[in-house]
């Protein structure tokens, strides 16, 4: 199914998983052979348990969870000799604990059967994804709701990244996640950002129109090139002080960091968005973004819903430094 996005999480622990029960810890034991004389220790450890990944393997050693005769194991290069008593505890892996329900507190702007609107706090992880496995929205949404468990992502139909602040929807059943997923698709949903950038843009109103893909430099960022996704960002600067510009940014298609990305390829990267080039000023110490609005059609009874949510404490603070009295 599709799932345009609006920005995805990035990569970067937040939590500790939470320790499992020891019941839930398979051991399993092994003699070397005449065979296996000479192996390293990952390899016979394959052996012992191949549904797991090599690299899932080595970070048992990593933990202390594999011992040769009795003494934990150091590296996953040793080499064994016939006749060792070899022990491993299958801790499960990271991602398969990445869809259990977690309980959190959320901040709830509307709620009915099929549709759930929150406001995200900036920090907050919205999908599970490699480093962020456990407290994550999604995790917080199951735990409120087991019948989110047989939706797609948990009903998650667009994300915000970890460090963006603001509003976001959520689908409650199967129609009303179809019938999402389709209105951005079609590009009926509004959506709009307030944001905090480097300079001062030379126009008032403009729009950014350039094609965003993988970066092909730093794999773990995107960047405007040639043959991305056509990308389109509306821009209007609200004030201006001290080299700072206050902006509010509509989206009219849902890219991975598209703001983030236009505003940088244009020479205004948002404060405090050291990815993009962006430095901590204003007091921000994360990327300056905030969902503030969002408008879209119920996707069951297709009322008109209009949703305004108000900037945090730090985003607000910094506004101020740039445009007082100016909340757009």
């Amino acid at each position: 199914m599709l799932l345009e996005s609006g920005v995805e999480p990035e990569p970067g622990p937040d939590t500790e998983p939470d320790a499992e029960p020891d019941a839930a810890i398979e051991t399993r034991e092994l003699r070397v052979t005449s065979a296996q004389h000479g192996q390293r220790l990952d390899k016979v450890l394959v052996s012992m348990a191949p549904e797991f990944s090599r690299s899932h393997l080595q970070g048992l050693i990593d933990r202390a969870l594999v011992r040769v005769d009795g003494e934990v194991a150091a590296t996953a290069s040793r080499r064994l000799r016939v006749a060792q008593r070899v022990q491993v505890e299958l801790a499960p892996t990271d991602e398969s604990q990445a869809f259990k329900p977690q309980a959190m507190a959320l901040q709830v702007l509307y709620e009915d059967e099929h549709l759930l609107v929150l406001d995200k706090p900036a920090g907050l992880v919205v999908h599970p994804a490699p480093g962020n496995w456990q407290g994550t929205l999604l995790n917080g949404l199951l735990a409120r709701d087991p019948a989110a468990a047989a939706l797609p992502r948990a009903g998650i139909v667009h994300r915000l990244d970890k460090d963006t602040s603001g509003v976001m929807m959520v689908g409650r059943t199967l129609p009303a996640v179809t019938a999402l997923v389709r209105s951005i698709a079609a590009r009926e949903v509004h959506r709009s950002y307030l944001a905090l950038a480097h300079g001062v843009p030379e126009r008032v109103d403009f729009d950014i129109d350039a094609p965003i893909g993988r970066d092909p430099q730093v794999r773990v960022r995107m960047a405007v090139v040639a043959g991305g996704r056509d990308s389109r960002t509306s821009v209007v600067c609200l004030g201006d002080a001290d080299g700072y510009s206050a902006l509010r940014c509509t989206l009219h298609t849902g890219r991975t960091h598209q703001i983030r990305v236009h505003l940088a390829h244009v020479g205004h990267p948002l404060v405090a968005d050291s990815v993009y080039g962006g430095r901590p000023a204003l007091g921000m110490q994360r990327q300056a973004l905030h969902a503030t609005e969002l408008r879209l059609a119920h996707p069951i009874t297709g009322e008109a819903l209009a949703f305004n949510c108000p900037a945090p404490a730090d985003f607000a603070a910094a506004w101020a430094q740039v445009a007082p009295g100016v909340i757009d």
